[in-house]
Formats: C-alpha cells, structure tokens, sequence
C-alpha cells in the first residue's frame, strides 16, 4: 500500500484551504507541508496499526499485522484454518475427544450473563489462579464436562406429581 497519494491528498487540501486565506497562507501551507510529511506517514501508520489491532480482536484466532517494505506498509494477513467439513454424525457419536493440553483448537464467542455477584467471584478466582476470566471460564468448563464415574449426571427425573424435576449437582 502506498501512502503517497494519501500525503498528496493531504498537501492538495491544504494548499486549497490556504489558497481561500491568501497568497501568503498558501505559501506558508506550502512552506510546513514537506515537514509535516514524514509526521503525517507516522500518523498514517499509526492508524493502520490500530485497525489491523481491531481487525485482529474479531478474527481471533487470525490476525492482521502491518509491516513496512521500503517505507510503504504492507498488510499480512494469517487466516484461522477452515474447519473441515463436518461429516454426517453417526446415530450415536462417540464424545469428542479433549484437545491435548496447549491445543485449544477452533473457538466460538459466546455471550454469558452472569449476575454480578457471581462475576466478582470468577473474577477473584481467575485472578487468584493467574489467569483471564475467559481462560478460567474454559478450564471450569472443560473440567466440568470431564467423565467422573463419582458424579451423578444432570438428568431430568419424573415427580409423583406429573412435574419434571433437575437432579444433579452444582460446583
């Protein structure tokens, strides 16, 4: 990408905002504008840094970086890998297996309402352990799903009365 038309653009609007104030406005402006184009290159970049950064957050696990090649940046992009199309599940699948430690594979963003009280205490425990909210969330998760023969399983359970009713148990 290259940001030369971009400062030109800049120099031509100044000129021309000059130019309304007079002859010496508009060599004043024509006088600052080779200073200010390295200044104006630096903002520039600086702007694209801070998109790329944005774009970065909501392609999670991709990212986009700016690098600059002979003055002029250049974006590189590193695309998350397309999952592999799914096949057609047999009529009882057997459970996915847990990643291997370190490899946290595809992520999906999930909205959670917690009420407050809750939150502060996720976050304590996070915090005590060392780690983000999200990532204390994952493990509670994941050990949460973990097969434990010692732990009943979350099922619904028919009352006398005709009403349905959730047995199981709560960390």
């Amino acid at each position: 990408m290259h940001l030369d038309p971009y400062v030109q653009d800049l120099r031509g609007r100044l000129a021309t905002a000059a130019g309304t104030a007079g002859d010496d406005a508009r060599r004043l402006a024509e006088q600052l504008t080779a200073p200010l184009d390295a200044a104006v290159r630096l903002v520039l970049l600086d702007a694209l840094s801070t998109a790329a950064g944005e774009i970065s957050a909501e392609l999670a696990p991709g990212s986009v970086d700016v690098r600059l090649r002979g003055g002029d940046p250049e974006f590189v992009v590193d695309a998350p890998a397309a999952p592999a199309p799914a096949a057609p599940a047999p009529a009882t699948a057997p459970a996915a297996p847990a990643p291997a430690e370190g490899d946290e594979g595809t992520t999906t963003r999930t909205t959670l309402r917690l009420p407050d009280h809750l939150k502060a205490q996720v976050e304590v425990a996070a915090a005590r352990d060392g780690l983000s909210v999200n990532s204390w969330l994952v493990r509670a998760v994941a050990a949460a799903l973990e097969p434990q023969p010692d732990r009943p399983s979350l099922r619904p359970r028919s009352d006398p009365a005709g009403s349905t009713r959730l047995t199981g148990w709560v960390r």
